[in-house]
């Protein structure tokens, strides 16, 4: 800037007082060369060369050497034998899935898919969903994607699926059109988009999906979805944030694949990621604290005081979707949660599609996942739309809020 300052004054002193001297232009431009060279030191760079252009003068980035995300699943999928290989395809397509559901947030508004879904009139759908929640339009065209992708994936591996957006699960038959994908030994289960209402606000939002073993040989009904979270063989999720975010775990560990924008490709940048065993994050909605009951209330009043076991005082950082806020408590330890509350008395997360796929990831990164009174991943589903209080985060976060449930009696008159 000093640079151009002084070259424009000089042009200046010619035009208007009748400089025309050469050897003062040179003078002052050579001047003004070497204070940009005096400031540029301060920052330490390079100047560029006489006659090179801007570009030639940027230095060019240089990318990180990261296993992909494919070759990642092909080690593992060797390492850890038969059943992981036959997941591979599966886990690509998850992949797959992230970047189509990734390409579409990302245009939404230049694509009109803001809002309420619509019939083929335009009308906003009168019907909500299994969850009482009107659907927006990118849970309609999110839920097509993971339906087609975890059942066109591979025959004979995924027999069914079930989706949080959909009242009942579907056979990959019925997905496909096509009978022969009715053979599998495994059932899948997602929630498309969670979080879809932060998309007209440009916030973060997140696809999550978990995976079962089924009987092989036997034909899947909605009991086969029915299993305990500690049966599930894979679970993870994806977050479309500042970055896009993969995060998988197999039974043995969490790994983080975060999308590389140029190349369309997931690379490993988070192996092994591990979750402090305690936290200064806690992660709630407190718009309902009056509602939750005592033992919650009493516990988030002890972080905030800083009296808890951790010893500090706590900070409070809630996004509204599950995906972004647990996400933000694993990498940096504390803990989410979503307590039942007077209206609801079983909260609002949904045991299969949401609770036990990120207790299953809590668990393998060091955490835990609880209830408030016992292990999520221990809960027996009775139906496959059943919502359990949830509570996720680092061992000592979760230990403590367990405590404060089993100390405090939820029949004493709530704090004000």
């Amino acid at each position: 800037m000093k640079f151009f300052a002084i070259v424009a004054s000089v042009f200046f002193l010619e035009g208007v007082c009748g400089f025309s001297s050469l050897s003062l232009q040179e003078s002052l431009l050579k001047k003004s060369y070497a204070a940009t060279k005096l400031f540029a030191s301060f920052d330490n760079v390079e100047q560029p060369k006489t006659g090179s252009s801007v570009a030639s003068a940027t230095s060019k980035q240089k990318k990180k050497k990261l296993q992909t995300f494919s070759r990642y699943l092909e080690v593992e999928s060797w390492k850890r034998g038969p059943a992981a290989r036959d997941l591979e395809p599966v886990l690509r397509s998850v992949g797959e899935a992230c970047k189509q559901i990734n390409r579409i947030v990302q245009r939404a508004q230049t694509d009109d898919l803001y809002g309420v879904a619509v019939d083929a009139q335009g009308k906003p759908l009168e019907d909500t969903n299994i969850q009482g929640e009107v659907q927006q339009k990118l849970d309609v065209v999110c839920n097509a994607i993971m339906l087609k992708q975890f059942c066109g994936s591979s025959k004979g591996i995924i027999a069914a699926v079930a989706s949080e957006e959909e009242d009942l699960p579907r056979t990959c038959p019925d997905v496909m059109g096509d009978n022969a994908f009715a053979v599998g030994d495994y059932v899948a289960v997602f929630d498309p988009l969670d979080g879809s209402k932060n998309i007209d606000s440009s916030m973060p939002v997140g696809t999550i999906f978990g995976i079962y073993k089924c009987t092989p040989g036997t034909k899947p009904t909605e009991s086969t979805f029915l299993q305990k979270g500690n049966e599930m063989v894979a679970a993870g999720y994806c977050l479309y944030s500042a970055t896009t975010v993969l995060v998988l775990t197999m039974g043995s560990g969490v790994d983080g694949f975060t999308l590389d924008p140029d190349k369309s490709i997931f690379l490993h940048t988070h192996p092994d990621i591990r979750i402090p065993s305690c936290g200064p994050i806690y992660s709630f909605n407190e718009a309902n604290f009056h509602d939750f009951a005592q033992p919650v209330q009493r516990y988030l009043n002890a972080l905030k005081e800083g009296s808890s076991s951790i010893g500090i005082r706590s900070n409070a950082r809630y996004v509204g979707a599950l995906v972004a806020d647990v996400h933000n408590v694993l990498i940096n330890g504390g803990i989410y949660g979503y307590p039942g509350t007077r209206p609801n008395p079983e909260g609002k997360l949904r045991l299969l599609y949401e609770s036990n796929p990120m207790g299953m990831i809590m668990e393998q990164a060091g955490g835990a996942a609880s209830t408030g009174v016992g292990r999520i991943l221990d809960v027996k589903p009775t139906e496959i739309h059943m919502r359990v209080p949830t509570f996720l985060g680092s061992m000592d976060n979760v230990y403590e809020l367990d405590q404060f449930h089993k100390y405090y009696d939820d029949d004493e008159e709530t704090l004000v």
